[in-house]
């Protein structure tokens, strides 16, 4: 399994320290998970990365506690699970993270995701996503970038 993950990134021109959160982002398109990686860093991020469900669960099963919110998109073939099924075991499994599910194809029915995880649809903008961190992470849990960026707009 490859899991591509970002330990060198700036944010703001500064260096990324031990206190900057984590999101793992999880898509099957390299192109997508590259364009929501570029906006999770500059809302003040570091990402880890997969392409798959199973790949996300294992980079959870290693560093679950530090990442503070997944972004996933829904179907991610060849995978036979969904991001709603990661949703819910990340919810399940690690309350603590936030959850944010992206699709250009599904729209979630109820039940289909847990219920403090939020949906926006594709293609999105870095306005919507982070108008959307806004609503999942309180003031508290929000990164620096994040709550300078709602202050200027």
């Amino acid at each position: 399994m490859k899991h591509v993950i970002h330990f060198g990134d700036t944010l703001k021109g500064s260096a990324v320290d031990r206190y900057t959160p984590y999101a793992l982002v999880v898509d099957d398109d390299p192109i997508i998970r590259m364009d929501a990686r570029a906006i999770l860093k500059d809302a003040g991020f570091r990402c880890f990365e997969a392409a798959t469900p199973e790949q996300a669960f294992d980079i959870l099963d290693r560093s679950g506690k530090s990442i503070r919110l997944l972004f996933s998109d829904v179907n991610m073939p060849p995978s036979d699970l969904t991001g709603f099924d990661l949703a819910h075991r990340c919810a399940r499994d690690w309350p603590e993270i936030s959850i944010l599910i992206a699709s250009g194809g599904v729209t979630p029915e109820p039940g289909d995701m847990p219920e403090k995880a939020e949906f926006i649809t594709k293609p999105f903008s870095a306005d919507v996503v982070r108008e959307h961190l806004r609503r999942l992470l309180p003031d508290g849990r929000q990164p620096t970038p994040l709550r300078e960026q709602a202050s200027s707009d």
